[in-house]
This record gives C-alpha cells, structure tokens and sequence, in this order.
C-alpha cells in the first residue's frame, strides 16, 4: 500500500499493522520463534524438526506438514526514537516527514511487539531527550496511541542532548527516525555518546526527492521550518550549489557513521514504508 494511502487511512496502529503484515510476507519471522506454551505461528516441517509439533488437523484440512510454533520471551529492548523538531514538518507530495516517520515507528512497534521485545519511546525535542513511553506493560498500545497526537516545532538547542541511563545487563537497539539534518554535529555528537558493543544503532534518514535532487524550477519562497526564516529564490540560480552542498552532507555523514553496531538507513518520502523495513531486516541497501 502507498504512504499517502496509509495516511488516509488516519489510523496508525491499523496503518502500521498493514505494514507489518505486508512485510512479513516477504521476511522469515520466526528468529525468536520456539516450543513456548503460547502459539505464535505455523511453519512448513523441514528435516530435524520433532514430528510431535506436527498439527495433524491443519494436515487434514490442508494435506501439508506444518508445524506449531510459539514465541518466546525476549531480553532485547527496543528504544524508538522520534526527532521532533520542526523540519519534520516538510512535506512533499502530501506526504509529511512526521507522518512517514509515525508509521514506520507504529510497523516497527507491531513488528517487536509481536517479538515479544520491550518496547520505549522518546522524543527529541528542542534539543532535548524526552521518555514519551517507557517500557512496561501495555507499552506498545501507549507508543501508537501516543504517535498519533506528537507534534513537531522548532529546533535544537546549544545543549547536548543525552538519553536516560541505559541497561548494561540486556542488549539494546536504538531505532532513529529524523532527516538527520544538523548545524553543529549535534546528530554525530549525540549517537557517537551512546554507540557501544551491546546497543545497535539504526538511524533512518528521512528525505523527500527535491532535497536530494532538487530538480525545481521557478521562483520560490523558502521557509526554515525550525526558525521560520524565509528567502525568496530563483531555484536555477541555485540548483548546483545546493545538489552539491546535499552530496558532500551524505558522504559526511557515510563516512562520520563507520562506526561499529551503527547503521544509517537513507530513505525516500516516496518509497514504500514496506519495502524500506523489509530492506532493513533482511540487510539489504536501499536500491
């Protein structure tokens, strides 16, 4: 389903089961899967697996040799992180940053919670690192119901920005979903302070098509979405300068992000949320 179809949809805990059911169509789900008590999923018998786990009455309304499955409990936290701030707020073919990046969150949140990881959320705001859901029960249905109402505004501050005390005991991913556009490598500062052996970083890098090829043309009237500074241009006049600034900020940022157990994800308002995740999962690069 398309991004601006999923918005429409103006449901995000549906928008990103829809997501998440589309993705795992295409992506092996059963990592965590085991012999639990609580039934997760059927699978197709393979040589090795106890034929006792056999379902002999799904063989008899199907004539296939599938096996139960149940989840497991996870030790692996998930933190999601949502910038906030006003360059969120870009929009291009009615397709908000903010909103992109609301059900990528709400997929990836369907998608651990039926993992069985535990779940958080925070927002960066102001420079600021905020807890919106900490981990507990229910936190999945609070990080959607949550997602739903966030809104983004201004920018970052001096400060540096830090999150809370992490655990040393379980391994932890940190899941970014920002344009990463940054003044005085505040971005780099802040995930080269919590980078580590025991914490995967991944950072999806949020951009529309005109800010990577901006193949415009025409007057315009530019507007900072953060400090609300506005300039009126001729887009011509200034297509190579700002192609070429774009360029030399990605391949600044491939080159700062070559640190262990850190992945930066770059990806279009206008590819399917879908296929960016299941890229994800499965480490394949974003064609």
């Amino acid at each position: 389903m398309l991004t601006s179809d999923l918005i429409k949809l103006n449901n995000l805990q549906l928008a990103g089961k829809l997501v998440s059911d589309a993705l795992l169509l295409g992506v092996q789900t059963s990592r965590r899967s085991g012999a639990g008590t609580e039934f997760e999923q059927f699978r197709h018998y393979v040589a090795g697996d106890d034929p006792k786990r056999i379902d002999w009455k799904r063989f008899a309304q199907t004539d296939q040799y599938l096996v139960r499955e149940s989840s497991t409990e996870s030790n692996q936290q998930i933190r999601l992180l949502l910038d906030l701030s006003g360059s969120m707020n870009y929009t291009e073919a009615g397709i908000s940053r903010l909103n992109y990046a609301k059900i990528l969150l709400a997929s990836l949140a369907y998608l651990s919670n039926r993992q069985a990881d535990q779940l958080s959320l925070y927002g960066l705001h102001n420079g600021t690192i905020q807890t919106l859901v900490p981990t507990g029960k229910q936190a999945f249905q609070k990080i959607v119901a949550l997602l739903e109402t966030v809104t983004a505004s201004g920018g970052w501050s001096n400060q540096q920005a830090s999150f809370p005390e992490f655990s040393r005991k379980q391994t932890e991913m940190l899941i970014f979903a920002s344009d990463f556009l940054q003044v005085n490598d505040e971005w780099l500062n802040l995930i080269r302070s919590v980078a580590g052996p025991r914490r995967e970083i991944v950072i999806f890098q949020l951009l529309g098509d005109q800010e990577v090829n901006f193949s415009m043309s025409g007057f315009y009237r530019f507007q900072d979405l953060e400090t609300g500074r506005e300039v009126e241009l001729q887009a011509e006049a200034v297509r190579a300068s700002v192609r070429e600034r774009a360029s030399a900020y990605f391949r600044l940022l491939d080159e700062a992000l070559r640190i262990p157990h850190v992945r930066l994800i770059r990806t279009r308002l206008s590819e399917p949320i879908a296929q960016v995740l299941l890229s994800f999962l499965t480490g394949r690069k974003n064609p």
